[in-house]
Parts: structure tokens; C-alpha cells; sequence
């Protein structure tokens, strides 16, 4: 597929830098943060536009399954792998001396277009704000390779929609891995800001003067202790907090990334309120949970469902108003 595309190009445009919008944004998006990221006009910046529609923008996969995200992700990399091929061939530019990089829904592309198996050649080194790597069951990757591009991951502490834990373990799977990554966080929810991309700047000017930036990754902090009414579970805690627990479980799978998750979470905890003297409700994250995931054939998420007596009974997929879910459920409907 042919993709709309921006370009911008430097007063003393040398490499080729292509920046990858985020979910509901479009190509002219990041383009904004080039007078921050490049004030000095390094780059040729070429900026492409999503393929799938995501109002008031576009997006480059879709979240409704593993095997939708996994089919719109690898066509949208084989569109955005011709963009860069063209853009390098009419400029000028090798392509293994370009960067890329992107913010959110872009950020996880790019980490992805650097890293899959491919006969092309990788790219110099990626940017990857606010983003994630994509989990192995929607993308695989060759860690085998001889050329491990540097990465530069940032991310807020404060990040609703992909939450800072995930960036870590992305970064941290990258390193696992011989890949030089330096992980950067800031105060700040799901955004970019001047301190961030001042600093995305001094490690642009590291790359292109030949160096590998790395550093270790400082641990997560302990993770907070829940205080509202839908409590977590893990792998580890699942079968003593649900299958074995006395009173019926409502479990919320979710993710992160998941935006109909985030329309349902309130719903759920809505009926954690309602119901708590009858029903646990809890929520269990599907990326950090894959067994779990696999073992209850979680296909697609939001999926709540019912627990009872150590087996689930009944589950609804997809966000619901709390009424339908209920009935769904095979709970009492309270109006």
C-alpha cells in the first residue's frame, strides 16, 4: 500500500530520519517537535501517514485481537519498510544510516521494523517515545542478527496508556538481548516533553558522531498496593485469588495498549462497589499474563468474565454498559 507522506527536510540535511505518528494523529503530528529534536536541520525527516483509520486521526495496527494486531502490524511495516526504501533511494541516503523512530502506536512500529527478521538493512539507530515492543505472539524478531541498532526509549512515570512498567520490560528485553538501550523517564503522563526531547537530541548528536549509548535500567519501583475496589492479579497469584478463592471472581483481562479496556475498566469497577459483599472482582494484565491468557483462550480483550468454584462459567467480550454486562455475566441486573 502507498502511504501519504511528509517531508521536512533540514538546512543541512545529511541523514535520513523517518518519525512515526502516533494512534489518532497523522503525518504532519511530529513534525512539531523538530525545531526541539533538530534544531541545528540535521536531518531529512520523512514522516508517514497510518494506513487504518483511528478519528480524528490514523493508526498503523488494530488492538481488536493478537491475530488482527499481528495482520495490521506486519502490512503496516511492509508499507512503512517501502517508504523508507523509496525515501532513501530519491535522496540519496543509504538505508542503513537512516533512524527511525516514533511516539506511542509509531514508537511500537519502529521497534518493530528495526528489529523483525528482514533481508533489508536494519537501521541506524531507533527512537522509541512512550512506546512498547510488540508482544511475540503479533510480531516475531532475529535476535541473531550481527547489527543491533542503539535504541533510546522515554517514557512518563505518570503514563495511563502504556504504563511505564511496559516501556521497562520492553527496554529490558531489548538489553536481555545485546542491544545497546538507554531508558529514559520523566514526570509526565503520556506525552513527550522539552526536557525529553532535548535530551533525544544530545543521544541524536551521540549516534551520528558513532557512538552505541548504553546504560543499565533502573528497577521498577515496588509496585503500589491496591486501594481501589478492583484489586491485580499476576500469574503467580491467579489460582489462589480466583480459582481458589470462596466468593465468585469477576476477572477484567486487559492491557495496556487495549483503548476498548479503557472504556470498560470504570464499568468494572462500578460492579466491584455494587456487588462487593457477593462478588471479587479483579483485573488481570494479558501481556504480563500470557499463560494465563492462553490457558482461559483470551482471543480478544476487553474480556470479563465470571469464575466460580475454580472454573470459569460465563465471559463477555468487548466493552459493554454495566447492565448487558451483568446479564451477560449471568448476574441479577441492578438497574
Amino acid at each position: 500500500m502507498g502511504l501519504t507522506t511528509n517531508l521536512v527536510r533540514g538546512e543541512r540535511a545529511e541523514t535520513l530520519l523517518l518519525l512515526v505518528h502516533g494512534l489518532g494523529a497523522d503525518e504532519k503530528d511530529l513534525a512539531g517537535l523538530l525545531p526541539h529534536l533538530d534544531p541545528d536541520g540535521r536531518f531529512l525527516c520523512v514522516l508517514p501517514r497510518g494506513p487504518y483509520g483511528a478519528p480524528p486521526g490514523y493508526g498503523w495496527f488494530r488492538f481488536d485481537s493478537p491475530a488482527l494486531m499481528a495482520s495490521t502490524l506486519s502490512s503496516s511495516l511492509d508499507a512503512v519498510d517501502e517508504v523508507l526504501d523509496e525515501a532513501c533511494d530519491v535522496h540519496g541516503f543509504a538505508r542503513e544510516d537512516s533512524i527511525v523512530g516514533g511516539f506511542s502506536q509509531g514508537a511500537a512500529l519502529t521497534l518493530a521494523l528495526a528489529f523483525r527478521p528482514s533481508e533489508r538493512p536494519r537501521p541506524r539507530a531507533v527512537l522509541a517515545m512512550s512506546g512498547f515492543l510488540p508482544p511475540e505472539d503479533a510480531m516475531s524478531y532475529d535476535w541473531q542478527s550481527p547489527t543491533q541498532p542503539p535504541v533510546l526509549m522515554q517514557h512518563g512515570t505518570e503514563d495511563p496508556l502504556i504504563q511505564v512498567d511496559r516501556g521497562r520490560q520492553s527496554a529490558q528485553t531489548l538489553a536481555s538481548h545485546g542491544v545497546p538501550v538507554v531508558f529514559q523517564t520523566y514526570p509526565m503522563g503520556h506525552q513527550v516533553a522539552i526536557e525529553s526531547i532535548r535530551d533525544a537530541n544530545d543521544w541524536l548528536s551521540k549516534i551520528l558522531a558513532g557512538e552505541r549509548p548504553s546504560e543499565d535500567i533502573d528497577a521498577a519501583p515496588p509496585a503500589p498496593v491496591d486501594t481501589g475496589p478492583v484489586g491485580t492479579v499476576t500469574s503467580a497469584t491467579f489460582d489462589a485469588e480466583v480459582l481458589r478463592s470462596d466468593k465468585p471472581v469477576i476477572v477484567d483481562f486487559w492491557a495496556p495498549w487495549c483503548q476498548p479496556c479503557r472504556a470498560v475498566a470504570p464499568v468494572v469497577e462500578q460492579i466491584a462497589v455494587m456487588r462487593k459483599d457477593s462478588y471479587k472482582v479483579v483485573k488481570l494484565n494479558v501481556d504480563e499474563a500470557q499463560d494465563i491468557a492462553q490457558r482461559y483462550d483470551v482471543r480478544s480483550i476487553p474480556m470479563v468474565a465470571l469464575f466460580r468454584g475454580g472454573r470459569m462459567e460465563r465471559k463477555s467480550v468487548g466493552a459493554k454498559p454495566r447492565p448487558q454486562l451483568e446479564a451477560e455475566l449471568g448476574m441479577l441486573v441492578i438497574p
